[in-house]
């Protein structure tokens, strides 16, 4: 017995309204959570992006290369 089966004969509200609003009911907690991670992360992984671009402009503003390749 599929997935589709299960709702044949039941009102289309039942389908499209209190289905969805049950899974938000019992999941909402953990899809909140997983969301404010992935959001947190995006952040974490911008901030770093703008302070490495920011030490490398630094880094070679006001310490200019030799141009001997020191690595």
């Amino acid at each position: 017995m599929g997935a589709r089966e299960v709702f044949i004969g039941l009102p289309w509200w039942v389908k499209w309204i209190a289905v969805p609003v049950l899974a938000l009911f019992i999941f909402g907690g953990l899809i909140a959570s997983v969301v404010g991670f992935v959001v947190g992360l995006l952040f974490k992984i911008l901030i770093f992006v703008a302070l490495v671009g920011g030490l490398i402009y630094v880094v070679r503003k006001f310490f200019p290369s030799s141009g001997s390749g020191s690595w």
